[in-house]
């Protein structure tokens, strides 16, 4: 159920979202956040709702960043919430116990909350530096993550953790040998001329390294 590759959408405009999704799930990705910061809430809807209907096509997941309201509305598979977005327990009440539900850490003890928040999957990071996200977390690197997952009992590696922010190919082996999930990546796939072959090399390096 929870791929080994997450897509995190970019764009300027709503436009150039589904134009990016389109080209990634063409391209072999099944698993699309739709992140729209400093959108408004009609548009970002909008948008979800014709991302619903690409990723139906494909079957694909479908998670709906911040907005539980807006995942409800168009029938995502789930939401992704910031550190200071509502509560998992909240987004929960509005979506029910069906709809995935993925959480922001950036710490040991973040990951520990989401954990016993009952959170489906955590994403980690930042890696390093990334542009795509303002008020950057401290960068973890691959010791954050060495270090955070060696501090897990057993219990708790079963829920997914995700490496992100500024990850390039090239760092998608070494983050995968930490005991990290998977990898969730947006610059890196959105600007590559090959995403095809972008997404068969991740998925061969996460087959391997499984």
């Amino acid at each position: 159920m929870y791929s080994k590759l997450q897509y995190i959408s970019q764009g300027n405009i709503s436009a150039e979202h589904l134009i990016n999704i389109q080209k990634i799930l063409d391209a072999g990705c099944t698993w699309i956040q739709l992140r729209m910061k400093n959108f408004d809430s009609n548009e970002v809807e909008d948008t979800a709702i014709k991302v619903r209907i690409l990723c139906n096509k494909y079957n694909a997941t479908f998670i709906v960043n911040d907005n539980p309201e807006i995942a409800k509305k168009t029938d995502a598979d789930g939401v992704h919430l910031g550190l200071s977005d509502m509560t998992i327990s909240e987004a929960k009440n509005i979506l029910g116990n069906s709809k995935i539900i993925g959480g922001t850490a950036n710490t040991i003890e973040h990951v520990v909350k989401r954990i016993n928040e009952k959170c489906d999957y955590i994403g980690l990071g930042p890696f390093k530096f990334t542009s795509t996200k303002n008020n950057l977390s401290p960068i973890l690197g691959l010791e954050g993550y060495k270090n955070i997952i060696s501090k897990l009992n057993a219990d708790q590696k079963s829920i997914p953790i995700y490496a992100i922010g500024g990850i390039e190919l090239e760092d998608c082996k070494t983050i995968l040998k930490t005991g990290i999930h998977g990898i969730a990546i947006s610059g890196m796939l959105t600007n590559a001329a090959n995403k095809k072959l972008i997404i068969e090399q991740i998925k061969n390096i996460s087959h391997v390294d499984a």
